[in-house]
């Protein structure tokens, strides 16, 4: 038997093609219905005088949580094997200041850290469809993950407001207790913003990654800082033990998002948004000639059937180039956050210092 049909029924790697396939995997579903997702045990809330106060136990007594200003909530504890299979979050403004971590098999340390926002590829705190395999952001503000996220003892999630007002958090997180594969890696996001960006720097995307496994993503929300275009910059994925020079060098930014010239369409001479399956440009903001004086952008590329595979290490970087007289390349020094998508090996090492509030708000 093959290793996808291995998979196929335990649960896992599920896709239009196998889903005739019978499993004993068992399903289940967190949220604010049922907080620890136990069989039979949804929609058992006790009425409070809410909107259900005619109606009842089981009639949408809780469908959301109310986390306080600096509060954190767990919303997930886990006993395993299992993977999570899907995850929809609906949260209010500010999208910065709603941090998702996910912990995998009792560790310490997050394997996911990351604004809710820019987790669901939609950085700058304004809505904008995403319609691909991993990730779909739907109106009015429906964030939703597919990235599948094995673990073989336990995963504990939380959401921790570091704003200043209490949030409002509906959520669903789908999932299966099932076998895992011993070769099954353990999903990892990481985010980061410099702004600005100092001149002649590079960008760092991912550093100080240990272990074996795959990169598998990149989201940037990219705020432009000059005039002109800004995107001839190289991206560059060093691994197992290049130093100065990678193995994979891009030819241009929006070459790596599989776009091209510019991101323009030529009939109109705009910024042209896309989103596929595997790569997008989702949002464009542009200035409204007032107080939204710069242009940004938000821009995904999974690389669901080009996995970049490391065996002990990995480092992504970019550069932020434009164009200045002479035809020559000008170093920019613009407002970039990213997040980077991988999966690897256990143990996870130790993320850089999560920014402050002030570090994260769109400004």
């Amino acid at each position: 038997m093959s290793e996808e049909t291995i998979m196929a029924f335990n649960g896992l790697g599920m896709g239009m093609g196998t889903l005739s396939l019978l499993s004993s995997a068992k399903t289940r579903s967190i949220c604010a219905e049922n907080f620890t997702g136990e069989k039979g045990r949804g929609g058992m809330a006790p009425e409070k005088g809410g909107a259900a106060r005619d109606l009842g136990t089981g009639w949408k007594i809780s469908p959301c949580i109310r986390i306080a200003a600096g509060e954190e909530r767990e919303i997930a504890n886990i006993n395993g094997p299992g993977a999570i299979q899907q995850i929809w979050m609906t949260p209010n403004n500010p999208w910065r200041f709603g941090i998702l971590r996910i912990y995998w098999d009792g560790q310490p340390t997050p394997s996911v850290e990351c604004p809710i926002g820019d987790f669901f590829a939609c950085g700058w705190e304004k809505f904008a469809p995403v319609s691909s395999l991993a990730v779909c952001v739907n109106p009015g503000s429906a964030f939703n993950c597919y990235w599948e996220m094995p673990f073989r003892k336990d995963c504990r999630m939380t959401f921790t407001n570091i704003g200043a007002e209490a949030m409002t958090l509906f959520y669903q997180i789908n999932y299966t207790l099932t076998d895992v594969l011993e070769e099954a890696a353990y999903f990892h996001a990481q985010f980061r913003r410099v702004n600005p960006v100092p001149y002649k720097e590079v960008y760092t995307i991912l550093d100080g990654v240990r272990g074996q496994g795959q990169y598998v993503g990149t989201y940037m929300a990219w705020g432009v800082n000059n005039s002109g275009w800004w995107g001839e910059g190289e991206i560059k994925f060093y691994f197992d033990g290049d130093k100065d020079w990678p193995t994979i060098c891009g030819t241009g930014t929006e070459d790596y998002f599989c776009g091209s010239y510019n991101f323009e369409n030529k009939a109109t001479k705009q910024y042209q948004e896309f989103t596929t399956p595997y790569a997008g440009l989702p949002q464009v903001i542009r200035p409204d000639g007032v107080y939204q004086s710069q242009t940004r952008f938000g821009m995904y590329r999974w690389h669901v059937t080009d996995p970049i595979r490391f065996e002990e290490e990995m480092r992504v970087t970019i550069q932020a180039l434009g164009w200045r007289s002479g035809g020559r390349y000008l170093p920019l020094q613009d407002d970039i956050a990213s997040v980077a998508y991988w999966y690897q090996t256990l143990p996870t090492a130790p993320f850089p210092k999560f920014p402050t509030a002030d570090e994260l708000e769109v400004v």
